[in-house]
């Protein structure tokens, strides 16, 4: 995306242009790091989360700005795009991630980004590690895991681009643990 083309609100596919507006509205998170957070948030079965988000990472500028005014619609248009995702049907959830051609190392680093922010999430909301099943303590646990990953020795092996695979769709796992757990809590 050139700097003359407008901006508009994106897809919840399209990294490189939320990336893009992130950089212009000087937001210091990475759209993973950002979009884990968010899930975080909406996982911990709190209300209110799309507010809290954008106040916890968008920086305090005028709304007038026309980047940040553009970079605060599309993630609200990414927000809403992952609360649908999240309560719709089992697999529609992704977590926001650069596209599949971008290098593995990347790629990596925003698997830790966003896990690293789903966990900042869930804090954020307050939620008690020990309410958990074992086995979502224990997913979590790997997560933490997750975002001491070191990327810098990655290459891009067939064997490295299947593991990636399997962390990326254990993201999924855990985020669905989550929410699922938190929403039978609220529940009862």
């Amino acid at each position: 995306m050139s700097a003359e083309q407008p901006l508009s609100a994106t897809t919840l596919a399209d990294f490189s242009a939320l990336a893009h507006l992130s950089d212009l509205s000087d937001l210091a998170l990475t759209p993973s790091e950002a979009h884990g957070i968010y899930c975080g948030l909406l996982c911990s079965g709190k209300r209110d989360c799309l507010a809290r988000w954008l106040d916890e990472i968008l920086p305090k500028t005028p709304t007038s700005d026309h980047d940040s005014a553009n970079c605060r619609a599309a993630l609200t248009q990414v927000a809403e795009q992952t609360l649908a995702a999240i309560q719709g049907p089992e697999g529609a959830f992704t977590p926001l991630l650069p596209e599949p051609e971008a290098p593995l190392a990347a790629r990596a680093e925003a698997v830790s980004d966003w896990s690293r922010g789903f966990l900042y999430g869930l804090g954020l909301n307050g939620c008690d590690p020990n309410s958990f099943s074992e086995i979502t303590r224990d997913a979590l646990g790997d997560l933490t895991e997750i975002t001491h990953m070191d990327v810098n020795e990655l290459d891009d092996s067939e064997d490295n681009e299947q593991s990636l695979a399997e962390v990326t769709e254990f993201l999924w796992v855990v985020a669905m643990l989550v929410y699922e757990e938190q929403a039978q809590a609220q529940a009862r």
